[in-house]
């Protein structure tokens, strides 16, 4: 999961950062986002993730171009701020799974154990 939020944040970066909105989202998305497999994904984000993809392979590639920039430059500005945004969201989203279960521990009040008293630091 670490990875996949690492993506999303460096994607994230791209798209916050210089340049015309096509560029930064074909940069983003072909760079970071790309090679991500959508069954890796939480739940909350995967069909989002999808319909990303499907956004950014629509239109059939000329000339050696990518199916990506081939679908970015028949987009709008405003289409591709709309897939910039969602990945912002699914960052968001991943971010909120991310911090909700500690590495390593089952979730549920059963399996929580009481704290030493020689840890617990003294004022």
């Amino acid at each position: 999961m670490s990875y996949h939020v690492d993506q999303f944040h460096a994607a994230v970066s791209v798209l916050a950062g210089h340049g015309h909105i096509k560029q930064r989202l074909i940069k983003a998305y072909g760079q970071y986002l790309e090679s991500i497999d959508e069954d890796e994904l939480p739940d909350a984000v995967r069909e989002t993730f999808v319909e990303l993809q499907r956004s950014l392979h629509r239109v059939a590639p000329l000339n050696g171009e990518g199916p990506v920039c081939a679908s970015v430059r028949k987009m709008s500005a405003e289409d591709a701020g709309d897939c910039a945004v969602s990945i912002v969201a699914m960052y968001r989203s991943m971010i909120g799974y991310a911090g909700s279960v500690e590495p390593g521990l089952a979730l549920g009040q059963e399996n929580r154990t009481a704290v030493p008293p020689f840890l617990i630091k003294s004022v």
